[in-house]
């Protein structure tokens, strides 16, 4: 993937579906939704376990379906096996971007996703790209 590759997506985003989010501050999923609702991103956090609960100040949802508004990005936090199944959730609601987070590397999924139209970063983190590439507000 170029940096202009990622530069484009992160430019075109603005509404992320996090799946995976967490209420422990010290978790990756924490800071990266922290970071990205500093950067102006709209972030849904999706989590079964805290659908309901107030997460940085946003309301969590169990699955992306139940997300009433369009998704740009479905940025995963889950572990590569689970990735698959993400996808498939992320064809269905009509998101745009599927982001697999650092470490995550599902080459089905990646298919799967492409062939239904999605753009698809896997083992990246947007936290990291976007003052990487000079993106930050």
């Amino acid at each position: 993937m170029s940096d202009q590759y990622i530069a484009d997506i992160l430019g075109k985003v603005k509404t992320i579906a996090l799946v995976g989010a967490s209420k422990k501050t010290d978790r990756p999923s924490y800071k990266v939704m922290e970071y990205l609702l500093s950067q102006g991103y709209e972030v849904i956090p999706v989590r079964l376990q805290l659908a309901g609960q107030s997460l940085l100040g946003q309301t969590v949802v169990s699955q992306l379906a139940d997300i009433e508004r369009s998704i740009d990005m479905v940025d995963v936090f889950r572990n590569a096996v689970a990735a698959y199944g993400v996808a498939e959730e992320a064809i269905a609601i009509g998101a745009k971007v599927l982001w697999l987070q650092k470490d995550i590397i599902n080459k089905e999924a990646k298919s799967l996703a492409e062939k239904e139209g999605l753009t698809v970063v896997m083992d990246r983190c947007p936290k990291i790209e976007i003052p990487r590439l000079g993106l930050e507000k």
